[in-house]
């Protein structure tokens, strides 16, 4: 027994052997996938399996870049990667870096070597990208004449606004001269001016929506006047058309919500905006009268007629004042002159003889106070509150005064 090895040092030795294996470095296997794990560490574990035996695989999480599908139990695929062997289980297994589904293989080559020569032709470019109108009264199609998608837009647009006109250009989507049929439709739609084009299709396989990955129908859709929406297969479903089309909607019934403008929506808009505008009208009116209103009345006050009339205002007003200090002052110069009129009367001789008094002259017309001044037998002149009487002193009497 002096020849036996260790198991690590057989699982190494096979290693090496699998390492030195050419061909086992670079392998296409193809059969049915089972056995699918995906793993947390985004490592995908898998078996392939077919009538004559099975072949344990893993995809690092590494490679998965390329997988453009979800691995599935029972699908036919081809898997590309290297044979190697696991030491410390002692198994081998295939190490897959791509993953293709079988008969479409060639298919997806074509479709990611066509995707990358429009790409860096500018074809996929937003600035290159019409714009949808927002509000369109035809409505351009290109698809089976029969089918869901056809179905499908005509509920949409007819329940969101029954005023569209759908022209629909029956075209072949699927099978031979099905990608030219696309073109013909598409020129056909532009020639006659519809406002926005669907093109597209129900779901179905690779091959089922290949026409709509051709050239010939992308370079259709780019140069295309109208701005055209893709609708091809279910929203996972993704086409050359949809790299290339104004905008692309994930179903054919959503491309009808994307085109076709909801009418009771737009009533309700537009009366909304009406109601917006007749109120910013009504205030912008309200606001010229106010300015309007203002000037008029800056107008009149700087006129000369204005002036003229405050001015005439101020010479009346000025006239009352100065008619009511005469009237004040008259009246109070009248009361001053009752009161020295009064007081005069209160000294007037003729008040005194009112009383009973007489005013006593003499011959010569000189006031005769006392009896000195006078004789016996000289003539005296009296004079009364009614009259004058001539009179001669005939006795005099004096009178002591306690002076």
């Amino acid at each position: 027994m002096k020849n036996a090895y260790s198991v690590g040092q057989i699982n190494s030795y096979i290693k090496n052997m699998f390492a030195q294996d050419y061909m086992l470095r670079s392998v296409y296997v193809k059969g049915e996938v089972s056995n699918v794990k995906y793993h947390s560490s985004g490592h995908i574990y898998f078996t392939m399996k077919d009538r004559s035996g099975t072949l344990a695989c893993v995809m690092f999480a590494g490679s998965r870049g390329g997988l453009k599908f979800t691995l599935r139990e029972g699908q036919q695929i081809i898997a590309g990667g290297r044979v190697d062997v696991y030491e410390r289980d002692g198994k081998y297994q295939l190490y897959a870096q791509e993953i293709v589904l079988d008969g479409e293989g060639q298919l997806y080559e074509r479709y990611e070597q066509l995707k990358r020569e429009l790409s860096e032709m500018g074809m996929f470019a937003q600035e290159y990208k019409k714009p949808i109108p927002r509000f369109i009264t035809t409505l351009g199609v290109v698809t089976a004449p029969t089918g869901a998608a056809i179905q499908d837009i005509i509920n949409i647009t007819t329940r969101r606004n029954p005023h569209v006109r759908i022209v629909l250009y029956p075209a072949k989507v699927q099978g031979e001269g099905s990608a030219q049929s696309v073109v013909q439709g598409i020129h056909a739609l532009e020639h006659l001016n519809v406002d926005v084009m669907i093109v597209g299709r129900g779901g179905g396989s690779i091959e089922d929506l290949w026409a709509f990955n051709e050239e010939i129908v992308a370079r259709a859709i780019f140069d295309c006047s109208v701005p055209v929406i893709s609708a091809v297969g279910h929203e996972t479903d993704t086409t050359i058309a949809d790299y290339v089309a104004d905008l692309r909607a994930p179903t054919p019934s959503a491309a009808a919500e994307l085109a076709v403008y909801d009418y009771q929506e737009a009533l309700r808009m537009m009366l909304s905006l009406k109601q917006s505008l007749t109120g910013a009208y009504t205030e912008n009116i309200l606001r010229k009268r106010e300015r309007y209103d203002k000037l008029k009345l800056r107008l009149i006050n700087q006129s000369p007629g204005h002036k003229l009339r405050e001015q005439r205002m101020r010479w009346l007003s000025d006239s009352d004042r100065l008619n009511d200090r005469m009237r004040n002052l008259i009246t109070m110069k009248r009361h001053l002159l009752d009161l020295k009129i009064e007081k005069l009367e209160a000294l007037s001789p003729l008040k005194r003889l009112t009383g009973g008094y007489s005013f006593v002259e003499d011959e010569t017309g000189r006031p005769v106070r006392s009896v000195e001044q006078i004789n016996e037998g000289d003539e005296l002149t009296l004079s009364l509150r009614d009259g004058r009487v001539k009179t001669r002193v005939e006795t005099l009497e004096r009178v002591t005064t306690d002076e």
